[in-house]
Protein backbone atom coordinates (compact mmCIF):
# COMPACT_ATOMS: atom_id res chain seq x y z
CA UNK A 1 0.00 0.00 0.00
CA UNK A 2 2.95 2.40 0.49
CA UNK A 3 4.72 1.57 -2.15
CA UNK A 4 1.33 2.78 -4.41
CA UNK A 5 1.76 6.03 -2.39
CA UNK A 6 5.09 6.38 -3.32
CA UNK A 7 4.60 5.88 -7.19
CA UNK A 8 1.54 8.00 -7.13
CA UNK A 9 3.42 10.74 -5.44
CA UNK A 10 6.50 10.32 -7.59
CA UNK A 11 4.32 10.35 -10.80
CA UNK A 12 2.47 13.05 -9.67
CA UNK A 13 5.95 14.89 -9.12
CA UNK A 14 7.22 14.41 -12.40
CA UNK A 15 3.78 15.27 -14.25
CA UNK A 16 3.71 18.21 -12.34
CA UNK A 17 7.90 18.74 -13.68
CA UNK A 18 6.95 18.26 -17.15
CA UNK A 19 3.44 20.74 -17.36
CA UNK A 20 6.09 23.12 -15.86
CA UNK A 21 8.49 22.55 -17.93
CA UNK A 22 6.45 23.16 -20.80
CA UNK A 23 4.27 26.40 -19.42
CA UNK A 24 7.69 27.76 -18.80
CA UNK A 25 9.13 27.13 -22.58
CA UNK A 26 5.59 28.09 -23.80
CA UNK A 27 5.76 31.55 -21.73
CA UNK A 28 9.44 31.68 -22.98
CA UNK A 29 8.68 31.63 -26.41
CA UNK A 30 5.58 33.88 -25.84
CA UNK A 31 8.18 37.14 -24.22
CA UNK A 32 10.86 36.24 -27.30
CA UNK A 33 8.02 36.81 -30.04
CA UNK A 34 6.39 39.77 -28.14
CA UNK A 35 9.87 41.53 -28.09
CA UNK A 36 10.68 41.02 -31.66
CA UNK A 37 6.99 42.72 -31.99
CA UNK A 38 7.94 45.41 -29.42
CA UNK A 39 11.59 45.68 -31.47
CA UNK A 40 9.50 45.83 -35.02
CA UNK A 41 7.60 48.79 -33.75
CA UNK A 42 10.66 50.44 -32.94
CA UNK A 43 12.03 49.81 -36.55
CA UNK A 44 8.64 51.27 -37.99
CA UNK A 45 8.71 54.32 -35.94
CA UNK A 46 12.51 55.02 -37.00
CA UNK A 47 10.90 54.25 -40.74
CA UNK A 48 8.04 56.90 -40.30
CA UNK A 49 10.78 59.04 -38.90
CA UNK A 50 12.45 59.02 -42.35
CA UNK A 51 9.39 58.77 -44.51
CA UNK A 52 8.28 61.77 -42.95
CA UNK A 53 11.52 63.70 -43.77
CA UNK A 54 11.67 62.85 -47.51
CA UNK A 55 8.80 65.01 -48.99
CA UNK A 56 11.28 67.92 -47.55
CA UNK A 57 14.30 66.34 -49.23
CA UNK A 58 12.50 65.91 -52.20
CA UNK A 59 11.32 69.58 -52.51
CA UNK A 60 14.42 71.28 -51.71
CA UNK A 61 16.02 68.68 -54.80
CA UNK A 62 13.17 70.01 -56.87
CA UNK A 63 13.85 73.42 -56.76
CA UNK A 64 17.65 73.25 -57.74
CA UNK A 65 17.18 70.09 -60.16
CA UNK A 66 13.94 69.93 -61.75
CA UNK A 67 15.76 68.14 -64.74
CA UNK A 68 16.48 65.11 -62.92
CA UNK A 69 12.89 63.88 -63.05
CA UNK A 70 13.74 59.99 -62.58
CA UNK A 71 15.57 60.23 -59.90
CA UNK A 72 12.81 62.42 -57.96
CA UNK A 73 9.95 60.25 -58.99
CA UNK A 74 12.08 56.77 -57.94
CA UNK A 75 11.40 58.58 -54.15
CA UNK A 76 8.31 59.76 -54.43
CA UNK A 77 6.94 56.22 -56.11
CA UNK A 78 8.35 54.32 -53.35
CA UNK A 79 6.94 56.50 -50.72
CA UNK A 80 4.10 55.92 -52.13
CA UNK A 81 4.01 52.18 -51.99
CA UNK A 82 4.42 52.63 -48.33
CA UNK A 83 1.66 55.54 -47.44
CA UNK A 84 -1.08 52.75 -47.66
CA UNK A 85 -0.55 51.01 -44.59
CA UNK A 86 -1.57 47.49 -43.91
CA UNK A 87 1.81 45.92 -45.25
CA UNK A 88 3.09 42.54 -43.34
CA UNK A 89 6.41 42.78 -42.39
CA UNK A 90 8.00 41.10 -45.10
CA UNK A 91 6.30 43.91 -47.49
CA UNK A 92 7.03 46.56 -45.68
CA UNK A 93 10.85 45.52 -45.60
CA UNK A 94 10.80 45.42 -49.51
CA UNK A 95 9.16 48.38 -50.12
CA UNK A 96 11.93 50.16 -47.51
CA UNK A 97 14.89 48.29 -49.24
CA UNK A 98 12.89 50.04 -52.68
CA UNK A 99 12.48 53.12 -50.68
CA UNK A 100 16.51 53.15 -49.77
CA UNK A 101 17.69 52.77 -53.04
CA UNK A 102 15.84 55.46 -53.97
CA UNK A 103 16.83 57.96 -51.69
CA UNK A 104 20.52 56.52 -52.16
CA UNK A 105 20.12 57.63 -56.22
CA UNK A 106 18.16 60.55 -55.16
CA UNK A 107 21.71 61.81 -53.20
CA UNK A 108 24.05 60.92 -56.17
CA UNK A 109 21.78 63.63 -58.27
CA UNK A 110 22.82 65.83 -55.59
CA UNK A 111 26.52 65.84 -56.03
CA UNK A 112 25.59 66.89 -59.64
CA UNK A 113 24.79 70.77 -57.40
CA UNK A 114 27.37 72.06 -54.91
CA UNK A 115 24.69 74.77 -54.82
CA UNK A 116 22.17 72.68 -53.75
CA UNK A 117 24.65 70.95 -51.13
CA UNK A 118 25.88 74.34 -49.48
CA UNK A 119 21.86 74.87 -48.80
CA UNK A 120 21.12 75.69 -45.50
CA UNK A 121 17.67 73.70 -45.67
CA UNK A 122 19.38 70.50 -47.54
CA UNK A 123 21.93 70.69 -44.88
CA UNK A 124 19.83 70.55 -42.18
CA UNK A 125 17.48 67.69 -43.90
CA UNK A 126 20.65 65.92 -44.36
CA UNK A 127 21.89 66.08 -40.94
CA UNK A 128 17.87 64.86 -40.04
CA UNK A 129 18.15 62.27 -42.38
CA UNK A 130 21.25 61.18 -41.26
CA UNK A 131 20.14 61.14 -37.43
CA UNK A 132 17.45 58.70 -38.55
CA UNK A 133 19.04 56.31 -41.17
CA UNK A 134 21.66 56.04 -37.88
CA UNK A 135 18.58 55.36 -35.33
CA UNK A 136 16.88 53.06 -38.03
CA UNK A 137 20.23 50.90 -38.37
CA UNK A 138 20.43 50.43 -34.55
CA UNK A 139 16.37 49.47 -34.16
CA UNK A 140 17.14 47.09 -37.09
CA UNK A 141 19.93 45.17 -35.43
CA UNK A 142 18.38 44.91 -32.15
CA UNK A 143 15.47 43.82 -34.23
CA UNK A 144 17.63 41.32 -36.39
CA UNK A 145 18.90 40.14 -33.04
CA UNK A 146 15.74 39.23 -31.32
CA UNK A 147 14.86 37.25 -34.53
CA UNK A 148 17.75 35.41 -34.11
CA UNK A 149 17.37 34.50 -30.37
CA UNK A 150 13.63 33.61 -31.30
CA UNK A 151 14.49 31.81 -34.09
CA UNK A 152 17.03 29.62 -32.84
CA UNK A 153 14.78 28.89 -29.58
CA UNK A 154 11.74 27.54 -31.74
CA UNK A 155 14.58 24.63 -33.16
CA UNK A 156 16.17 23.98 -29.69
CA UNK A 157 15.30 20.68 -28.17
CA UNK A 158 13.00 20.56 -26.63
CA UNK A 159 11.40 23.69 -27.03
CA UNK A 160 10.76 22.73 -30.69
CA UNK A 161 8.02 20.63 -29.88
CA UNK A 162 6.14 23.20 -27.75
CA UNK A 163 7.04 25.59 -30.90
CA UNK A 164 5.49 22.90 -33.36
CA UNK A 165 2.62 22.23 -31.35
CA UNK A 166 1.44 26.14 -30.99
CA UNK A 167 2.28 27.48 -33.94
CA UNK A 168 5.43 29.26 -33.38
CA UNK A 169 6.59 29.36 -36.54
CA UNK A 170 10.49 31.37 -37.52
CA UNK A 171 10.41 35.30 -38.45
CA UNK A 172 11.92 37.12 -41.24
CA UNK A 173 14.96 39.19 -41.02
CA UNK A 174 15.69 42.92 -42.09
CA UNK A 175 17.91 42.20 -44.62
CA UNK A 176 19.52 44.99 -47.25
CA UNK A 177 18.52 44.44 -50.53
CA UNK A 178 21.37 42.99 -52.73
CA UNK A 179 21.70 46.12 -54.18
CA UNK A 180 22.66 47.90 -51.27
CA UNK A 181 26.10 46.60 -51.25
CA UNK A 182 26.92 48.48 -54.47
CA UNK A 183 28.13 51.97 -54.07
CA UNK A 184 26.41 54.68 -56.39
CA UNK A 185 28.91 56.21 -58.57
CA UNK A 186 29.31 59.89 -58.12
CA UNK A 187 30.23 62.36 -60.98
CA UNK A 188 31.27 65.74 -61.73
CA UNK A 189 31.43 65.87 -65.54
Amino acid sequence: MKKGYVLAIVLILVLVLAISSVVSAYNGLVDMNEKITGSWAQVENQLQRRFDLIPNLVETVKGYAAHEREAIEAVTSARAQLAGGGLSEQERITYENELSGAVSRLLVVVENYPDLKADGTFLTLMDQLEGAENRLAQERRRFNENVQEYNAAIRRFPTMFIANTFGFGERAYFQAPEEASETPAVSFD
